[in-house]
């Protein structure tokens, strides 16, 4: 089987700026406007880096002329070889990590987290006896050979299915390995069973990278009213309700993503008289809920990305800044406040001090009581802070 597609020879790329050092140090990208040149040649095509100088080799990777991330590293030895042998040495160190931190009571986890196990652009979620894939770009898309990392994953992790989830409109997703699946997928998180539509769902079906500020609310839920809004299959609701929380309301747009947290809440055998679910616009209820004086003992505030790009992030910075006052106004005195971004464009400083000013708008003060992010099943280099993207800041409000 093929992990990587064959390619006749390696293109020779030249950095016009002395980048050297920090690729070396574990930076994996490099953008079109620091290499030399832009010769033409098919996306994902296996490339040496030259540095700027000597012409020395200072990563191997693979190009894609037409995108802003021009030069992905493979391995800062530039004379690797990026073969199969290469290629099943990265999968299987990703393999032997998620089995260490993992037991019979979590099967949907991330397998591979592109640059964060050196995979660049490479993406697979595991939820059961499923895989979803995801390739970043046309890059990667030509660089790596989905059909043949479907099978190796299919033969060494047991599982029936592999579907690919594509970004490119009209191309929505392909069934690798097995049959695509026709409800969605079962998996358990911390011993809490969830489902995952792997198929239409958002990002590969499900938000795996929350599991560790999941299971954070459930520790502390016990004997609190919780109020969980952009909740979307609910499962900080579920969390929040197997550890005690005497009342759970969540709240999210979409009626499909409600009626799936309602079925997630009754497949962990909780009562249903202890939860309310409701489709209506998150903004307009924590509005309405402040006029009316209602409030939580736990608030969990955790938007889709405000910001997917630098020029968004003005208007983004408001929207949260808005949506943490918001959410402060109900959080009863002594309650917790969670809030999330995970917007990669706003960094933590920033996120920090939008919850700062939030908080303030809200004629309240705040203490930190945990800052958190990414669980280790998404792994990021320590040389790239923006693969980082995850917050989840908890607050008591006073």
């Amino acid at each position: 089987m093929s992990l990587v597609r064959s390619h006749a020879s390696i293109l020779p790329l030249r950095l016009n700026r002395d980048l050297a050092r920090t690729i070396k140090r574990g930076h994996p990208w490099v953008y079109a406007d620091a290499l030399r040149d832009l010769p033409r040649a098919p996306a994902g095509t296996p490339a040496v880096l030259l540095d700027n100088r000597k012409g020395q080799p200072v990563a191997i990777g693979f190009y894609d002329p037409d995108s802003p991330l021009a030069f992905r590293v493979c391995d800062t030895d530039g004379l690797a070889k990026l073969d199969q042998r290469w290629a099943e040495q990265r999968l299987r160190a990703a393999v032997t990590w998620r089995k260490s931190l993992f037991d019979q009571d979590t099967t949907g986890y991330r397998l591979l987290n592109g640059e964060g196990d050196s995979t660049p652009g490479l993406v697979v979620d595991v939820y059961g006896e499923t895989a979803v894939l995801k390739l970043d770009g046309a890059g990667p898309i030509g660089f790596w050979d989905a059909p043949g990392i479907a099978e190796w994953i299919a033969d060494t992790l047991a599982v029936k299915c592999v579907y690919e989830r594509r970004k490119e409109r009209g191309r929505e997703g392909r069934v690798l390995v097995g049959d695509e699946p026709s409800q969605p997928v079962s998996f358990l998180e911390n011993g809490l069973q969830f489902t995952a539509d792997v198929i239409r769902g958002q990002k590969t079906g499900f938000f795996l990278d929350q599991r560790d500020n999941r299971l954070s609310i459930r520790n502390l839920a016990r004997g609190r009213t919780v109020l969980n809004v952009f909740a979307y299959t609910g499962g900080f609701s579920v969390a929040a309700g197997v550890g005690g929380a005497t009342h759970v309301t969540t709240v999210d747009l979409a009626q499909p993503a409600i009626e799936a947290s309602c079925t997630h809440w009754l497949q962990n055998q909780l009562s249903d008289t202890g939860h309310e679910a409701m489709a209506t616009d998150a903004f307009q209820f924590l509005t309405d809920a402040a006029a009316r004086r209602q409030r939580w003992d736990i608030t969990i505030v955790d938007p889709p990305s405000f910001a997917p790009n630098q020029e968004s992030v003005p208007k983004a910075s408001s929207a949260y800044q808005s949506l943490i006052a918001a959410g402060a106004r109900v959080t009863s005195r002594g309650g917790l406040l969670a809030a999330a971004s995970c917007s990669s464009h706003i960094d933590l400083p920033l996120f920090l001090s939008l919850c700062e000013e939030g908080v303030s708008e809200a004629r309240r003060r705040g203490t930190v009581l945990a800052i958190q992010g990414q669980p280790p099943d998404h792994p990021t280099p320590l040389a790239l802070p923006e693969f980082r993207y995850l917050k989840f800041v908890l607050l008591r409000m006073d």
